[in-house]
């Protein structure tokens, strides 16, 4: 049994709400970063403890919290405890195969999102279970590792280009989940590129093993399309949701964005919102 199932199995006896951890095996003290703006300016800071974060929770300003790793509970639930984050939900964030969700938590929002990267130096993809709370002045993200495809994110914080910083934490989450996004279509075009270059050298050089690797890309991104799908549901509750946390402007950016642009035959897409 790998990590992950002798995990599974453990929990399975565990009563709703419990903290644990289930996903690849972890180590190492997660990391937290706060950025926190509004149209004049903005801070950006790594904290070395949970309890630095709670201040922002009563600001007038736009507060985004990140958590990379997932894997201590008294992280998660100090800051699920502060945010009135439930149990049942902080649960969900620990356990990282969670599909693709929207759920309206009344006081808040939760997103769950598969965040697909591509290893160009071992030509392979990755998945990590991304899981995001909007507030009524913030965005909480959690990530099961460091490292994501959120810098264009941040880089329209830091700068002030574009609308970001003019508007809510609604636009906020629906920049990251954009970035998520725009992120699938890099990954299926570099995915893309792979098989072409497959087909091609077994063209000029039939071998049975290129084959194989042509299977395996296509297999990979099958997978991935399993991860797209599920955004449709996704943006669908989003633009449902009764929330007061999602303006009426932010729900024409989905509609507008998003109802052309998750379909299955899509392979390319450039916005700039």
């Amino acid at each position: 049994m790998t990590s992950e199932e002798i995990k599974r199995s453990e929990k399975a006896g565990l009563s709703p709400g419990t903290l644990m951890y289930v996903g690849d095996e972890k180590s190492g003290k997660p990391r937290i970063t706060v950025i926190d703006y509004d149209a004049s300016g903005f801070l950006e800071k790594e904290v070395a403890s949970v309890e630095e974060c709670f201040p922002f929770k009563e600001t007038s300003t736009v507060t985004w919290i990140n958590v990379d790793g997932v894997h201590d509970a008294s992280i998660i639930e100090r800051l699920g405890a502060h945010f009135d984050i439930h149990p049942l939900v902080l649960e969900d964030i620990m356990t990282t195969t969670q599909r693709p969700k929207t759920e309206d938590l009344g006081g808040a929002v939760f997103v769950v999102l598969r965040m697909i990267e591509y290893d160009e130096h071992c030509a392979e993809t990755t998945a990590d279970q991304l899981s995001l709370i909007l507030g009524p002045n913030y965005v909480l993200t959690f990530q099961e590792t460091p490292g994501d495809c959120l810098d264009p994110v941040r880089d329209r914080i830091r700068s002030g280009k574009g609308r970001i910083r003019k508007l809510g934490p609604d636009y906020l989450a629906y920049a990251v989940i954009d970035a998520v996004v725009d992120n699938y279509f890099f990954v299926l075009e570099k995915l893309g590129e792979r098989i072409d270059a497959l087909e091609e050298q077994l063209i000029a050089e039939p071998r049975r093993e290129l084959l194989g690797g042509i299977h395996g890309l296509k297999r990979e991104m099958i997978e991935l399309r399993k991860s797209v799908w599920p955004l449709r549901e996704v943006v669908s509750g989003l633009e449902r949701s009764e929330s007061p946390h999602i303006k009426d402007t932010t729900g024409q950016f989905l509609r507008d964005h998003y109802d052309p642009a998750l379909q299955v035959n899509d392979t390319d897409r450039n916005t700039t919102p």
